[in-house]
């Protein structure tokens, strides 16, 4: 992940222009994160809805182009949350695809891995059970920790619980973001590569067209570096936050004042 520590990222709102010069005419391809991006964060993954205004813009993004919503919820959990029809939904990380067309793919091998991450979160249900705020949150895919609602000084429990149950399955792999902790399958996929599947499935492999990646998280990086020097990467929240995105956005509503923009130009 190259930083952009000690200087801030641009605006995506101010450099339009820029990054409509850098499109040279080719249509965007928009691929967008839910929590955070889409969608304001909050204590409890279940409370999370759209932001205001921005399921309309998706629609009228996805008539005129390729739109995919890449996140680590459950497919048909951020599907519901979006609903909008006639795009891609990518869940679990981008191990879980619903394509536009109504496709469903799953990674070839990541079945395999459904009985580990049963075991493990039957294994962190009990152990983080005295923890107040600790929510384990299963995904098919992968198992979540979240500890926004725990108390400070709860948070290296927390992790280590989480520790001491992937010591005992070393054949998944753990990430973080913010208060949050997962457990996914040790395979090398994430977001990044789910966005090239995705742009390698469309017509004359996505040539033509100018992938746009927006996020707001650590597992979101993925997505940025794929896109390197093929795309375009904006990252939400504090534009001196170390980033490989070129771009910054600083909320959901900014995300819709970008992809109105995007769909106007």
């Amino acid at each position: 992940m190259s930083s952009s520590s000690g200087r801030e990222r641009p605006s995506a709102l101010a450099e339009i222009d820029a990054i409509m010069a850098l499109a040279a005419g080719r249509p965007p391809a928009l691929f967008l994160d839910f929590d955070g991006t889409l969608a304001p964060i909050v204590p409890r993954p279940e409370d999370a809805v759209l932001a205001p205004g921005l399921r309309e813009v998706i629609a009228r993004e996805a008539e005129r182009g390729p739109v995919a919503v890449v996140s680590g919820r459950d497919m048909p959990d951020v599907r519901a949350r979006v609903g909008v029809d006639g795009i891609a939904y990518a869940g679990s990380h981008g191990f879980d695809i619903l394509k536009a067309d109504g496709t469903h793919v799953e990674h070839p091998e990541a079945a395999r891995f459904l009985p580990v991450l049963d075991a493990v979160e039957a294994e962190l249900r009990d152990a983080l059970a005295d923890i107040d705020g600790a929510i384990v949150d299963r995904k098919r895919f992968a198992v979540a920790i979240h500890y926004r609602l725990c108390a400070e000084q709860d948070a290296p429990r927390v992790e280590a619980a989480v520790d001491s149950t992937l010591s005992g399955h070393p054949d998944l792999k753990k990430s973080g973001g913010k208060k949050v902790f997962e457990l996914k399958p040790g395979i090398e996929w994430h977001k990044g590569k789910a966005v090239l599947f995705l742009l390698d499935a469309l017509a004359d492999g996505g040539e033509g067209l100018m992938p746009v990646f927006v996020g707001d998280d650590v597992t979101d990086e993925d997505g940025f570096e794929a896109l390197r020097g093929r795309g375009i990467g904006v990252r939400v929240g504090d534009p001196a936050e170390p980033s490989a995105a070129a771009y910054a956005l600083r909320d959901p509503d900014e995300v819709r004042r970008f992809l109105d923009l995007l769909c106007k130009a």
